[in-house]
């Protein structure tokens, strides 16, 4: 029939595309497990709750801070869940996920506050505690420097981008799009092809990287684009890596 044609010949090529794919599939199964072995913390997020998340955090980029499509955007945070929900909102504004240090904007973590709170003045610092449930700084922050914790509860749980990005937009200062998610692509990157070749589709992949980080970032859009999840380990103590692995069913490392 034309609507299975229509189907078969849809190519999938950009975040948003492959988000709306996995809402649709399961949108209750899990799709990012985070621990810390430093506070003890456990994160679960369902592909829902993880889109919420991501509207939320993308409604903060374009409403709160001004930015959008082909703007840059640089994600210093540790590996934390949160990490993960930025990626997702700045690749639904159409944002390139930056390493440079002069970005349009930046989030950071109470590690690097100090360095990025003076810049405040000439473009938008999201600042995140790193507190469990994503809450506000227990202390005020320096100027012009905004919560994540307070702004973006604010935000609505659903977003459409006004001028949303195509497979062509960058993703990062290399890769566009269309090269994280188009399964008729070849792997963008050796870290790409490493962790989609240890990832069956639909499995679960524990790992310690950073995923906002590019040699990281795959070990988050690899399960996404595959229908898995990612558990994800911060302060990781090699003695609990194997229980977390077994009480997590992972299928795979990286």
């Amino acid at each position: 029939t034309p609507s299975d044609a229509a189907a078969r010949t849809f190519v999938v090529t950009t975040f948003a595309e492959v988000l709306a794919t996995q809402l649709r599939r399961d949108p209750g199964r899990p799709l990012l497990t985070f621990y810390d072995h430093a506070t003890d913390e456990r994160v679960e997020l369902s592909v829902t709750t993880y889109a919420n998340w991501v509207a939320k955090a993308s409604g903060l980029m374009t409403d709160v801070a001004d930015l959008e499509r082909g703007m840059s955007l640089r994600i210093d945070l540790p590996p934390h869940w949160l990490a993960p929900v930025f990626l997702g909102a700045a690749w639904t504004v159409g944002l390139r996920v930056t390493t440079a240090d002069e970005p349009d904007a930046v989030v950071c973590g109470p590690e690097t506050l100090d360095a990025w709170a003076p810049r405040a003045a000439t473009m938008p610092v999201l600042a995140c505690s790193l507190r469990p449930l994503g809450v506000r700084f227990a202390d005020a922050l320096p100027d012009r420097v905004l919560d994540v914790g307070v702004e973006i509860w604010s935000q609505p749980d659903g977003f459409a981008a006004w001028d949303p990005p195509s497979g062509d937009d960058a993703a990062t200062d290399t890769l566009s799009q269309r090269d994280l998610f188009d399964d008729g692509r070849a792997p963008a990157d050796e870290l790409t092809a490493a962790v989609g070749s240890l990832l069956t589709d639909g499995g679960r992949l524990l790992s310690v990287a950073d995923p906002a980080s590019p040699p990281g970032m795959a070990t988050f859009t690899e399960p996404l684009r595959r229908g898995g999840s990612l558990v994800l380990v911060r302060n990781p103590d090699p003695a609990h890596l194997d229980a977390v692995h077994d009480a997590e069913r992972a299928t795979a490392r990286a």
